[in-house]
């Protein structure tokens, strides 16, 4: 079983910037799709960013391509979102997920790990 720790959030003005990151344990990190969700109040939880195991894949949603980031450490077993350009229509809870030995793994299904959540505000 794989033990995520998402850490970061928090409130911040739109246009301004957060990083997330979510911190692993309990399996080989680098055996780890690893991807962020959001939900929020509502909504339905929606993909953010998916990362593989080696990061030479990588997809975002339509609406953060270009502004979110997503990048991994595999020495530190923790994986990354950077946003930047926030906007109050980003406000959720933010999740790690891990799909261990995916190909590509994109949607809820695929992730068969959750972290606890981690809030992001963004005041307009």
């Amino acid at each position: 079983q794989v033990q995520l720790v998402e850490s970061g959030g928090g409130l911040m003005q739109a246009g301004g910037s957060l990083r997330l990151s979510c911190a692993t344990s309990g399996r080989t990190f680098s055996t780890l799709a690893m991807g962020w969700f959001r939900q929020a109040p509502g909504k339905e939880r929606e993909f953010v960013a998916s990362i593989s195991q080696r990061g030479g894949r990588i997809y975002y949603a339509t609406s953060v391509k270009g502004r979110f980031t997503i990048s991994r450490d595999n020495a530190k077993n923790t994986v990354y979102l950077q946003m930047n350009s926030l906007k109050a229509e980003d406000t959720a809870v933010y999740y790690c997920a891990a799909a261990p030995d995916a190909v590509m793994a994109t949607t809820p299904t695929d992730f068969s790990s959750w972290g606890q959540g981690t809030q992001v505000t963004v005041s307009s």
